[in-house]
């Protein structure tokens, strides 16, 4: 099953790659999936599926008797709030350096709001990771992630790969994958320790992200408070009607 997964995830990726780089780049339309089939060498269901996945995700619209439209003004945006992308990835792609300039790991007691996210215990010990992001060394995200430590399916877990991004952490050793987040995004005034890191005056407007990510069945796995400095990035949102 593991295996499938990968394969539809490559195959989704190349058919976005051949769209922004490759065979398609100068199409306005993909060809019919038996043509994509048979180019890609894969079956025709599984073209299906990963279309249904890149329709899902904005990059193209299907219509019966129309066909697959290529939207290249939703291919051209350099960072969406609507798709989940690590850090890092998300600095790259808007065509600025990345780097981790600050990491601190703990493992403490979960707070009251901390218990409610998770839906653990108050008390119950979990792993707080701070970031500090930089894009072309600039401040630019500082992050605050909380795991539950009874997550750990591995008993030689090694806690300095929280360092690095927070899902491999999740992958590797609590065998999970975050399928989904719920996000609340509000404007909020830098408080003492992110005016510090950021290097603003206190009060200073951020946004911010209240992040919960969750597993395929619905449970809270990892509980985020990210704020991002003004400027830095430019957040967009596809919305589509329903």
């Amino acid at each position: 099953m593991k295996q499938i997964v990968q394969l539809s995830e490559q195959i989704t990726q190349k058919i976005l790659y051949e769209i922004t780089s490759g065979k398609y780049l100068n199409e306005k339309r993909l060809p019919p999936e038996v043509e994509i089939a048979a180019y890609l060498g894969v079956s025709r269901t599984l073209v299906r599926d990963c279309l249904a996945v890149l329709e899902r995700e904005g990059f193209i619209s299907r219509k019966h008797g129309v066909g697959t439209i290529i939207n290249r003004h939703v291919i051209n945006v350099d960072t969406r709030m609507d798709l989940e992308k690590e850090f890092l990835e998300m600095i790259e792609a808007s065509g600025q350096r990345a780097n981790i300039a600050y990491t601190d790991i703990k493992e403490v007691a979960a707070d009251k709001e901390i218990a409610e996210k998770l839906q653990i215990h108050e008390a119950d010990p979990i792993f707080h990771v701070t970031r500090m992001i930089t894009a072309d060394k600039k401040p630019a995200i500082y992050c605050i992630d909380h795991i539950a430590k009874k997550l750990l399916a591995e008993e030689n877990y090694n806690i300095e790969e929280l360092r690095m991004p927070i899902f491999n952490f999740l992958k590797d050793y609590c065998h999970i994958d975050v399928y989904m987040d719920l996000t609340e995004v509000k404007a909020v005034g830098a408080n003492d320790t992110v005016a510090k890191f950021f290097k603003v005056e206190k009060g200073s407007p951020l946004l911010y992200m209240d992040e919960v990510g969750y597993t395929f069945k619905g449970d809270p796995v990892i509980y985020s408070k990210e704020y991002y400095m003004d400027g830095i990035l430019k957040h967009m949102m596809l919305r589509k009607k329903i």
